[in-house]
């Protein structure tokens, strides 16, 4: 009897200790359930980090040829860098989502353009709003942060910007990520009609068409496109940046710098001659719900980097506001791929 009492004793005693065991295990079961996801295709991504972006990030302005540039940093600087190029009429906002995911193990640069976002916004009168001007812009910016060597994010007008600073500077590119941005004709869709027109007749058309260009609905129209699951967007995004584009001297500013994209199409032999000279590594994740570029400007891009992987989304031409998590998964499968160099 004395026996049995004493066992008990000792089984009432390690109890605490097997309630801390317990729940230590079940804390690193449910962690490590909620830090994998699946990619699109069906295979095992990379875990994803678990930090908040305002444990990651800081908001931080850098005066660079006369203008203040904006920009979002995160993650360790002596890891490889990447750099987020934004789309129109976004800012580096749109990638507040996609940075906590990755700073865990790389360094995330992600300027606002002149013009854009918090960035100033010189008078067209004082600022010629090209892309080759908000290119060397951003590529002095580059350069005063110090940075030697990165992986390109392009997301529509990233796309232009980030081409000339790779057409200028191949050594410093690491690897390119594209999310629908064109770089081949065949991207561009039926919409491109009536912005063609506007290249050809600016003085007739430019009221009009830039009032709808930067309209409401056009805001709302980009995001949602022909998404099926319009409940998973959030209003206030092209709410607030329609706020943006009603600002004075906007209309002035995306007049010019949308009827120079005219050059961009101009360009886009050179790039892909650019393309199939280096053959960067590439990852192409495309959203298919695009109003206005088209999935073969996706696919397109194998014809001139015959290894780009490329992957057709459920999203919209801003991926990252449906498929954040599918789109970090499958980043960080490349790029663990790649022999990258911290910058």
């Amino acid at each position: 009897m004395a026996d049995r009492l004493d066992r008990s004793q000792k089984l009432l005693s390690a109890m605490p200790l097997l309630d801390r065991v317990l729940t230590m295990l079940k804390r690193s079961f449910v962690a490590t359930a909620v830090t994998f996801i699946l990619a699109g295709d069906g295979t095992q991504a990379q875990p994803l980090s678990l930090s908040s972006t305002s444990a990651t990030t800081t908001y931080q302005t850098l005066a660079v040829d006369g203008v203040k540039i904006f920009y979002r940093e995160a993650g360790p600087r002596h890891a490889p860098t990447l750099l987020l190029l934004h789309g129109f009429p976004s800012s580096s906002r749109m990638f507040d989502t996609l940075i906590p995911l990755l700073a865990d193990r790389y360094h995330l640069v992600a300027p606002d353009y002149p013009g854009f976002g918090q960035s100033d916004a010189p008078p067209a009168s004082a600022f010629a709003y090209t892309f080759d001007h908000e290119a060397r812009v951003i590529e002095d910016f580059i350069e005063a942060l110090g940075l030697k060597k990165y992986v390109l994010f392009m997301q529509d007008y990233g796309g232009p910007v980030g081409f000339r600073l790779a057409v200028s500077h191949p050594e410093r590119i690491q690897a390119m990520i594209v999310q629908n941005a064109v770089a081949h004709e065949v991207g561009l869709g039926p919409i491109w009609e009536a912005r063609e027109a506007y290249w050809k007749n600016r003085a007739a058309l430019e009221a009009d068409f830039i009032s709808s260009f930067t309209s409401l609905d056009a805001c709302k129209q980009r995001h949602v496109g022909t998404s099926p699951r319009i409940e998973r967007y959030n209003p206030d995004i092209w709410a607030e940046e329609f706020a943006a584009l009603s600002r004075p001297g906007q209309s002035k500013i995306q007049a010019d710098l949308f009827y120079d994209y005219r050059n961009n199409v101009a360009s886009y032999p050179r790039w892909q001659a650019w393309l199939r000279q280096y053959k960067p590594p590439m990852l192409v994740v495309w959203g298919k719900y695009d109003p206005s570029f088209a999935v073969a400007g996706a696919t397109a891009y194998a014809q001139d980097v015959p290894d780009a992987e490329v992957h057709i989304l459920d999203a919209g031409h801003f991926a990252l506001d449906e498929a954040v998590d599918q789109i970090a998964a499958l980043m960080r499968t490349f790029l663990a791929k790649q022999k990258l160099n911290a910058s």
